[in-house]
């Protein structure tokens, strides 16, 4: 990530105006959902498959394909979850997803039959957040009681971090991919990004600078970086290791998601008003999705377009959810 053959496609591309880099194209929507699109879950083992979540209570499994008319078409539609769904994501073997509620519950599902594996219960408000460690042995999850839950996949509750915890709602969390510094993120509406150790469940440290509730956080494929973002729209770049701020990116609306690319040196936030793609390595916006992008007009009501945003595992498309129920499909061409 960020290694020399980026470094060295990034120079040459700004000695060489005429080197073109990738840019993103819209390929179409996928239909399904009835309400905001909350979160998009991608796996490299079935990168043909995307599991997304959804304010209308259920978990899609879609199934893209190559058609050009169609970027995709709905499997199945996972129920259960007496309120909205908050957060998905998939096993690293492709073959469970796991979706937070703000029914207070997180389920394990088995993506193949669509039956609920387990149900997770211990959290007393709504579930904002879920993610699996690198091994999928352990399960995080935070939530509006403003408590991190660790669990493992018998949906047994191991540790609930309550010292140093966030003064508001826990909006995200992440474990790190970095096996060397085994380490969970979180986000909260105090402001603040903290990161934990996960073998102490410790704070390792408070990221301060955030002037509003945040409302996603990202971690770089080798896991030295996080990006941060929310209500002051602004991405905020932290070196996780070392705990200090690097430097900030103008997301020109609330950012309601964020993700790095598997592919290039690039950040994705999905903002109220649309999609921007930086590249890191010049800070400078490469691509700015709008709605009218996808042939939409902006919404008029005030309520932000995009709600999540997520790449496929080799980078090469791009979903965004929209908080009218649709996921926007973009691919990336040279």
């Amino acid at each position: 990530f960020g290694s020399s053959a980026n470094k060295e496609r990034a120079s040459t591309n700004s000695f060489d105006p005429t080197t073109m880099s990738d840019s993103v194209t819209y390929r179409g929507v996928l239909e399904g959902h009835l309400d905001w699109v909350t979160s998009i879950a991608t796996s490299f083992e079935n990168p043909n498959t995307i599991v997304t979540g959804s304010r209308d209570k259920s978990v899609m499994v879609w199934e893209l394909s190559d058609d050009a008319e169609v970027p995709g078409l709905a499997r199945r539609r996972l129920t259960g979850h007496n309120g909205p769904v908050s957060d998905v994501v998939i096993s690293s073997d492709g073959q469970f997803c796991m979706s937070a509620s703000w029914d207070t519950t997180l389920r394990l599902w088995d993506i193949s039959t669509g039956n609920t594996v387990r149900k997770f219960t211990g959290h007393t408000k709504d579930v904002f957040a879920v993610a699996f460690s690198a091994d999928n042995r352990q399960i995080v999850s935070g939530s509006r009681d403003r408590t991190i839950k660790l669990w493992n996949t018998l949906a047994e509750c191991k540790y609930t971090i309550t010292e140093d915890m966030h003064s508001d709602w826990v909006s995200t969390v992440r474990f790190s991919p970095s096996a060397k510094q085994p380490l969970i993120v979180s986000t909260g509406w105090d402001k603040l990004v903290k990161v934990w150790n996960l073998t102490s469940c410790k704070l390792k440290t408070n990221l301060a600078g955030h002037q509003g509730p945040i409302y996603d956080v990202a971690i770089s494929p080798d896991g030295s970086l996080c990006a941060s973002g929310g209500k002051d729209a602004t991405a905020m770049l932290w070196d996780v290791n070392d705990g200090k701020h690097l430097y900030s990116l103008d997301g020109g609306s609330t950012i309601n998601g964020l993700v790095f690319s598997p592919k290039n040196y690039w950040l994705v936030a999905a903002c109220d008003n649309g999609i921007k793609v930086w590249d890191l390595e010049t800070k400078a916006v490469l691509e700015e999705i709008t709605p009218q992008t996808a042939g939409k007009e902006p919404r008029k009501d005030g309520l932000p377009f995009f709600s999540s945003v997520n790449w496929t595992s080799d980078g090469t498309g791009l979903f965004a959810g929209g908080t009218d129920g649709k996921v926007y499909v973009f691919e990336l061409s040279a």
